[in-house]
Formats: structure tokens, sequence, C-alpha cells
């Protein structure tokens, strides 16, 4: 899932000016699950906004509103006639949506409400940790279903550096487990440790950002 928090008030603020006529539209897929961008969070963004606005003593109407997934067309097409009524749109969706409603609605103003981090993995209530690095070449089948490029604070190929101590990261030895030492517990346990053994050459980054703006097409479903 994409994990993402909300940007400082502040900032939201700059951004919406003298704003008067605002509509809040948050997410309900991954941003309502990691609890930045769901109904709930739309509901205190707006009481913030509003709450700051008074102290300024300028008054703000904002309307609030979630959509099932912010993403695809036809669930922003449900609220047109909000977004179409409002001169500021706040997104409170990953940058995806945030583009796509500016796509659609051309004339709008359409501001960013969070800051996505990564794709990541919820490990307990209120902490998620980045797990994939999207980058075109998935490799867990070779390293035990641990990404050396996401989790390896280096995107080491062949590990662990020199840093690692005792598990940990020397990058933040609190809190990152090394990646490698992961990877190496892993393999032992699934009796693969000869395959650790294989010089992994240079990555080809392709497949990545590197290219450019990525683009999927399955001719499968489109015909």
């Amino acid at each position: 899932m994409i994990v993402a928090d909300r940007k400082p008030i502040q900032e939201i603020l700059d951004m919406l000016g003298d704003c008067e006529k605002l509509l809040i539209v948050g997410c309900n897929a991954c941003v309502a699950i990691c609890m930045a961008g769901g109904e709930k969070e739309v509901s205190e963004l707006a009481s913030l906004v509003k709450i700051a606005k008074k102290k300024q003593g300028k008054p703000i109407e904002i309307t609030e509103q979630v959509t099932e997934r912010q993403c695809e067309e036809e669930f922003v097409k449900e609220i047109e006639s909000e977004i179409k009524g409002h001169d500021i749109i706040l997104s409170m969706a990953c940058g995806i949506g945030v583009q796509l409603i500016a796509k659609m609605y051309e004339g709008k103003l359409v501001y960013p409400a969070l800051n996505p981090k990564f794709m990541g993995l919820p490990e307990e209530q209120g902490q998620w940790t980045e797990t994939c690095a999207g980058c075109g070449d998935c490799r867990l089948a070779d390293f035990g279903g641990i990404c050396h490029i996401a989790r390896c604070s280096k995107s080491l190929l062949n590990g662990p550096c020199g840093g690692s101590v005792d598990g940990k990261c020397e990058v933040d030895p609190d809190n990152i487990d090394c990646a490698w030492q992961l990877i190496y517990d892993r393999m032992k346990l699934l009796g693969q440790l000869d395959k650790l053994l294989k010089i992994e050459p240079a990555k080809s980054w392709k497949t990545s950002r590197d290219g450019g703006p990525r683009k999927v097409i399955r001719q499968d479903v489109r015909e």
C-alpha cells in the first residue's frame, strides 16, 4: 500500500491563501488504511483549517467528500458537481489522486494535503515500513522474499556492507534491521544459502525511474 502522512497545517494554509470556498477530498483506499486521508482525517483537517481561518478573521466554507478511490476516474466523477462548484480542491489522496483530478478538471486549482512516502507494510498499529521500491524487476524469489533494494539502506546487490553490526544497520542501529542479515537468516532457514554465493552483477535500472515515467500496457485486457 502507498503510505502517506499529512503535510504540516501551516504549509496547507499557505497553499490555500485567501480561499473562501474549499472542497477537501479524501480517499478510502491506501491513505485511509494508513490513517492519513480517510473520512476521519478529512473531517479533522477541515476543522483545523476552519479554526485557523477564524483566528485570521477570514471565515471559510468547507465541503468534505471522500471518494472510494481517487486514482480512478469513475469514482472521481461521482463528486463532479462538488468539484465544479469549488475553485480550490484540497486532495487528501496520494499524488496519483491529486494529478487525476487536475487532469480531469483543468481549470481547477488542486492542491496536495499529503506527503506520499513509500510502498510499505503495516507492522503494527501506527507503524509502516518501506518494503518495495517498485524497481520493475522483482528479485524476491532469489533473496528469500526480502527486498535488498528497498530494505537495505544502501540498496546493495551483494551485502552486507561493513556497517552491519549484530544484525543492525549503521544508518539507525536502534530502528533498522540489516536487510542482508534478514536475507541470510531467511535463506539459511530455507536451506538456500548456496544461492548467496553467486555474485550479483550490476543492476539494470532501465526498468525503474531511469527510463522515465513507466507505463504498463496489457493488450489482453485492452482488446
